[in-house]
């Protein structure tokens, strides 16, 4: 049965164009576009009728940087792939690509295969994989040409957490170089770990226990001094590198002058960084563990560099870094010793809501909201343009977004199956009305109307911006 639905009267904004435009969808995509009032749109039928009188039609949000479910310090992140999914359609996410973990010692077919069943028959949107190297080897790295045929075409490296996530620069450039034959993209997690395990060594010693104390032993100028390695190590296997949640000036510094060259060098940030601050992790009674994330929240005074760094494309993707613990029973394992909190925030629901924000407080503008949320996170990972734009033949990930609604920001609301917000308390400007998956209604004016398992597995291509 052939389904046709027509979303009439709205502002289609893309990274591209912003026009008054009908989109009709047919089968799960996108048919064709015509403006409000053409004779094209006028002779248009459909089974269902969406008005967007006075609101945007925007492509579904891709978050290119989840983990559900994600073991960490002897425990897991608490949105499975089902709570997650259904989160993100919540805040106008219709696409996440999450990391799957390769175990040291087993194979990267046994850890994706472990994230398949994970996955499989739960998710409320459509989702993708990246892999994590936790073990590189000859073996795992002719693995990663077979993974790269099979749409996960992003590996990434930690340069932080020795004993766990941790490479060596040997091990990184190798990596890089196979990349550079079988055209994956190689991610890292760009912290000088070995130095800040001694930080964190000393700073104990001293009797310094609190969650501000994890911001202050993770320095601004480890996160700049391992961007840097990142890059050279990237020059010297000729291939490209994406520098994920940058927080730091120093590090936006580093990958300016890499682009500056030339270079094929990619970066993305998150709210976190864009909205929070150093002053949320000193929060008293133990409340700044709430805010311990990895890289670690900056002083304030970053955040002017990061909003610069994604108006000049210097950073190009907002991702949100998902990986929420609870307060209670989570983060509270690392009370009297912040190197335990579970090291994570929630955000997937609240990505496109804060990026909107920042439309509305002059930061960037609405195509370049589109542009880092939706069309480049696409491009970037090879799921473009059936993801990340509203064109013909695209998929019908749709977002009716009502500009002028606002909303406060609070756990006792959101729909991530955590405790707390990291941004409880905030009013925003913007809020998602009605979402579409591959024509599929997910939220419905504000109802959830989606299912278990409607999302499917998105095989990828290789980065778009390497062709």
């Amino acid at each position: 049965m052939s389904t046709r639905t027509l979303i009439r009267g709205g502002l289609v904004v893309t990274a591209a164009d912003e026009v008054h435009a009908d989109v009709l969808i047919e089968d799960g995509r996108v048919a064709a576009l015509a403006a409000h009032g053409s004779d094209a749109a006028a002779g248009w039928t459909a089974d269902r009728t969406v008005d967007a009188t006075d609101r945007y039609v925007i492509p579904g949000g891709v978050d290119a940087h989840t983990h559900m479910e994600l073991p960490f310090g002897g425990t897991f992140a608490s949105d499975t792939f089902e709570t997650g999914t259904r989160a993100a359609a919540w805040g106008g996410t219709t696409t996440i690509v999450d990391f799957a973990v390769q175990t040291v010692g087993r194979t990267l077919r046994e850890g994706l295969d472990t994230w398949y069943a994970k996955a499989d028959g739960v998710c409320a949107i459509d989702y993708a994989f990246h892999m994590i190297l936790s073990d590189v080897n000859e073996h795992t790295l002719k693995e990663t040409d077979r993974l790269v045929q099979e749409g996960i075409s992003s590996f990434k490296l930690f340069m932080a957490y020795p004993g766990v996530f941790y490479s060596d620069d040997g091990q990184i450039l190798r990596a890089m170089q196979r990349s550079a034959e079988n055209g994956g993209l190689i991610m890292t997690h760009a912290e000088n770990g070995i130095a800040i395990d001694v930080l964190v060594e000393q700073a104990l010693a001293r009797g310094e226990t609190d969650p501000r104390h994890h911001g202050e032993v993770r320095k601004a100028l480890l996160e700049a001094e391992a961007t840097h390695r990142a890059i050279q190590l990237a020059r010297v296997a000729g291939a490209p590198l994406y520098v994920v949640h940058v927080s730091a000036q120093e590090a936006v510094a580093e990958l300016a002058a890499a682009r500056d060259m030339g270079l094929p060098v990619f970066g993305e940030t998150c709210p976190q960084y864009l909205f929070l601050s150093t002053d949320n992790l000193a929060e008293p009674d133990f409340e700044g563990a709430k805010y311990v994330c990895s890289t670690p929240l900056r002083p304030r005074e970053h955040q002017a560099a990061l909003w610069r760094g994604l108006r000049t494309n210097d950073l190009q993707v907002v991702s949100t870094d998902h990986c929420p613990f609870c307060f209670v029973g989570q983060k509270d394992l690392g009370r009297g010793d912040f190197s335990k909190i579970p090291n994570g925030l929630p955000g997937v629901e609240n990505r496109m809501d804060l990026l909107h924000q920042a439309v509305v407080d002059g930061h960037i503008s609405r195509r370049r909201w589109i542009e880092i949320a939706c069309a480049t996170p696409a491009r970037m990972f090879g799921l473009y343009p059936q993801k990340g734009t509203l064109a013909p033949g695209a998929d019908a990930d749709v977002v009716i977004y009502d500009p002028h609604a606002t909303q406060v920001l609070s756990a006792e609301t959101h729909h991530m199956n955590v405790d707390y917000s990291a941004y409880e308390g905030r009013t925003v400007t913007g809020r998602v009305e009605t979402v579409l998956s591959r024509g599929e209604p997910v939220i419905d004016q504000r109802k959830y109307v989606g299912r278990a398992g409607h999302g499917v597995f998105v095989p990828r291509s290789t980065c778009q911006y390497l062709n």
